[in-house]
C-alpha cells in the first residue's frame, strides 16, 4: 500500500513552510515515528516523521522549495 506523506499543521497562522533537507534518501527503510524531513516555518524547525514503516519510494520537493500546509512531500509504501 502506498500513502502520501503531507506537510503538517504547524499552528494557526502558519501557511506554508520550507523544505529544509531531506534525512533519509529515496529507497530507505523507515520506521513509523522516524524523522525524514525537516521543515523550516516562521518561527520553529519541524520534524516530518514517518507515519508507518516503510520504503520511501518518493521525494515530493526539493530542499529550499516553499509548501504549502498539506502539500505532499513524500510517497511511502508498506
Amino acid at each position: 500500500m502506498k500513502i502520501t506523506v503531507k506537510v503538517p499543521k504547524l499552528g494557526l497562522t502558519t501557511e506554508t513552510v520550507s523544505l529544509a533537507e531531506w534525512v533519509k534518501p529515496v529507497g530507505a527503510t523507515v520506521g513509523q515515528g522516524e524523522i525524514i524531513a525537516l521543515l523550516e516555518a516562521d518561527k520553529a524547525s519541524v520534524e516530518v516523521e514517518a507515519p508507518m514503516a516503510g520504503q520511501l519510494v518518493e521525494l515530493l520537493a526539493e530542499p529550499g522549495v516553499e509548501l504549502a500546509v498539506g502539500a505532499p512531500l513524500a510517497i511511502l509504501e508498506t
